[in-house]
């Protein structure tokens, strides 16, 4: 059973005091110019000078035992702080994913000496990593990879493989990859491990991948035959599949499954405030905020399994699909209901929120699993296939 989530979880005073701290912080940066608010700032936002404001702040790691460079405090209040970070489309993208699921995941999985290596940094807001996931003749299939890594007597490997839609491997420091230790592709789940990879080596190549925004924040990833040591495997040898279910959990229920065009939604509301609104917007705006509330009770939902140790795998399929199909109608409705002209330069605020979107929409219901793999992961759980 999912856990019910009442407006009491989310709104005690601590929890209300938290908001109003991120808030203001985030009023001065931008008041000052520190970044402009964007669609998608999670993903190409890339701002390492503003993660380590984050984590100077203790605003990264928050979950994180003390001894690891964290803060020890309730998922709950990471779960604000995100929120506050997404609507006002911040550039999280460098640090977004080490502390959403690298830092659970090498807690989880880790040994010592590689929770004393990467944690504390991603605590500070100064070690970053990319997922190598995906790869091109797999799609969202992660059972059908190819990338291989092979044992040496020394317990140390040899990884050779490619690894595609890599987001941020160009400035991250580290990577989580997932392949093939045993048996082939026919073995679907089994035989599969994770290893933690520094991406400063010179067996690995990344080569960026222009998406039709002009942007470079997706990858290729390279392994040409690269050799790490035994401490880079992450967990036990073949139990990589159910790592990954794991912290898949952490990355597709976030509150960045809906909140990614919320900026837009926001600034469109200030525009119709500003500029008066017809029936039909106010009928929009309404329906689009309804869905993002409802939207957000479900992730709070997933928060707070997740902080009670459970394994919510397919409600977070479910935020996921929802939330993903979400971001793409806020787009669509909010250019369908106004005469702005979208504009990537010049213009106003509004008209470049709304190009950004718009240009952005191709992307939501592919990354982190296509919407028909999530929607097998759902029909799996309730026992329908």
């Amino acid at each position: 059973m999912t856990a019910v989530v009442t407006d009491s979880v989310i709104d005690d005073a601590a929890l209300r005091r938290l908001r109003d701290e991120v808030r203001a912080f985030l009023r001065t940066e931008l008041d000052t110019g520190a970044f402009s608010p964007a669609p998608d700032n999670w993903m190409s936002g890339f701002d390492p000078v503003f993660s380590a404001r984050l984590g100077a702040r203790g605003w990264l790691g928050m979950t994180l035992p003390r001894r690891y460079g964290g803060h020890e405090r309730p998922l709950l209040e990471r779960f604000v702080v995100t929120e506050e970070l997404l609507a006002h489309g911040a550039p999280v993208a460098a640090h977004w994913v080490a502390d959403r699921q690298m830092a659970p995941g090498i807690l989880a999985n880790g040994t010592e000496e590689q929770k004393q290596r990467y944690l504390p940094g991603i605590a500070a807001g100064e070690l970053f990593f990319a997922i190598g996931m995906s790869e091109p003749d797999a799609g969202s299939d992660l059972a059908a990879v190819r990338t291989k890594a092979i044992e040496h007597p020394d317990g140390s490997w040899t990884i050779s493989g490619t690894k595609v839609w890599t987001t941020g491997a160009h400035v991250a420091h580290a990577m989580v990859l997932l392949a093939r230790t045993d048996g082939g592709p026919g073995d679907r789940h089994a035989g599969l491990s994770q290893f933690l990879v520094d991406l400063d080596h010179p067996d690995i190549e990344v080569r960026p991948l222009r998406s039709i925004d002009g942007g470079a924040h997706f990858n290729e990833v390279v392994f040409h035959d690269a050799h790490v040591t035994a401490a880079a495997l992450l967990g036990r040898r073949g139990e990589g599949w159910a790592q990954v279910m794991s912290e898949l959990a952490f990355e597709r229920s976030g509150p960045e499954r809906y909140l990614s065009t919320m900026p837009l939604l926001r600034a469109w509301a200030a525009e119709l405030r500003r500029t008066g609104a017809t029936e039909q917007q106010r009928v929009t705006l309404g329906a689009l905020t309804a869905r993002a509330w409802g939207l957000r009770r479900m992730s709070l939902a997933v928060t707070t399994e997740l902080a009670a140790g459970r394994k919510p795998d397919v409600l977070a399929a479910m935020v996921k699909d929802l939330g993903s199909t979400f971001e793409g109608d806020v787009v669509e409705a909010i250019r369908a209901c106004t005469d702005v002209t979208p504009r990537r330069e010049g213009g106003d605020p509004f008209a470049r929120l709304l190009a950004t979107g718009i240009l952005h929409i191709p992307a939501f219901t592919l990354r982190g699993g296509t919407n028909e793999i999530l929607r097998g992961i759902v029909a799996r759980g309730m026992g329908l296939r």
